[in-house]
C-alpha cells in the first residue's frame, strides 16, 4: 500500500539519549516531524515510526487494532534501547496514551514521558456502540486537522474507521488501571481549547498520578498542538525535560 507523501517515518541517529515519538490515531508521522527534527538538532537519537494502517487509507487502517499500533512502538523502543544508553517516550493524543503504556510496561527502561493532549478516557459516548456499529457503519467523519494556526494542515484521514476505533476502550482501560506503575517523571502539555480530546483525560491523570506529574497549559493551540502556535513551547519544554532527567549529556551539550 503506497504511503501518502509526507507520512513517511522519520529516524535520526544522534547521541546516547534516544527519544521515541508516537503519533496519534488516524494521523501520521507528519504531525510530529517538526518535533522530531528539533530534538535531532539538539543531538538526540530520534525514532518516529508510522503506525500500521496509518498514512495510507482509512480502509487499510480498518484492518488494524490498537495491539498492532502498540506492537510497532514496542519494537521501535527495543531498537532504540539497543542503540542508546537512555530512552524517553513522547506522544500526541492516542500516541500519548501508548507512550504512557510503554512506561507502564517497561518501567525503568523508560527515563521519562512527555505527552501532548493525551487521550486516555472514553469521552465519546458513541464509542460504546462501536462494537455493534462496526458491522453496519464502516466509517464516521474524521478528527484530524484540529489546528488553530491559519494555513497549517495535518496529514490525517478524513474518515475514521469504526472497526479500528472499537478497539480503543480496551487500551484506555489498561492504561488507566496501571497508572500507578509509572514512577518516571511525566510532563503533560494540555490545550485549553481542544475539539478532539476533552479535559477528562488530563483531569484523570491529575487525579491519579503523584508528584512525578507536571501539567503545562497551552493557551494558543487546538488539539494538534505540535503543529500549532504553541509548538515551540512543546519542543523547547520537552528538550529541557530531557536535559533535566537524563543522566548522560546530549551530544550537542558536550
Amino acid at each position: 500500500m503506497p504511503v501518502l507523501p509526507g507520512a513517511e517515518p522519520y529516524h535520526h541517529d544522534g547521541g546516547a539519549v534516544g527519544v521515541l515519538l508516537c503519533h496519534g490515531f488516524t494521523g501520521s508521522p507528519q504531525s510530529l516531524r517538526p518535533w522530531g527534527e528539533h530534538l535531532a538538532r539538539a543531538g538526540l537519537t530520534v525514532s518516529l515510526p508510522r503506525l500500521p494502517g496509518h498514512g495510507t487509507t482509512w480502509q487499510e487502517m480498518s484492518r488494524t487494532r490498537w495491539e498492532d499500533w502498540y506492537a510497532s512502538l514496542d519494537k521501535a523502543l527495543a531498537d532504540l534501547r539497543g542503540r542508546c544508553s537512555e530512552t524517553f517516550v513522547m506522544g500526541l493524543s492516542l500516541g500519548g496514551c501508548m507512550a504512557l503504556r510503554l512506561a507502564e510496561i517497561h518501567g525503568a527502561a523508560v527515563q521519562g514521558v512527555v505527552v501532548v493532549n493525551p487521550s486516555i478516557v472514553n469521552d465519546t459516548p458513541i464509542l460504546r456502540l462501536a462494537p455493534a456499529l462496526k458491522w453496519v457503519l464502516p466509517s464516521v467523519p474524521g478528527v484530524a486537522g484540529d489546528i488553530k494556526m491559519d494555513g497549517v494542515t495535518e496529514l490525517g484521514y478524513a474518515r475514521t474507521p469504526v472497526r479500528a476505533a472499537a478497539t480503543l476502550p480496551r487500551l484506555w482501560k489498561l492504561v488507566q488501571s496501571d497508572l500507578d506503575k509509572i514512577t518516571q517523571p511525566v510532563l503533560v502539555f494540555h490545550s485549553q481549547d481542544d475539539h478532539v480530546v476533552k479535559p477528562a483525560s488530563t483531569a484523570f491523570l491529575r487525579a491519579r498520578m503523584g508528584d512525578n506529574l507536571e501539567i503545562r497549559e497551552l493557551l494558543d493551540s487546538y488539539h494538534v498542538a505540535t503543529l500549532d502556535n504553541d509548538a515551540t513551547a512543546i519542543f523547547e519544554g520537552s528538550l529541557d525535560f530531557i536535559r533535566s532527567h537524563a543522566s548522560v549529556p546530549l551530544t550537542k551539550d558536550l
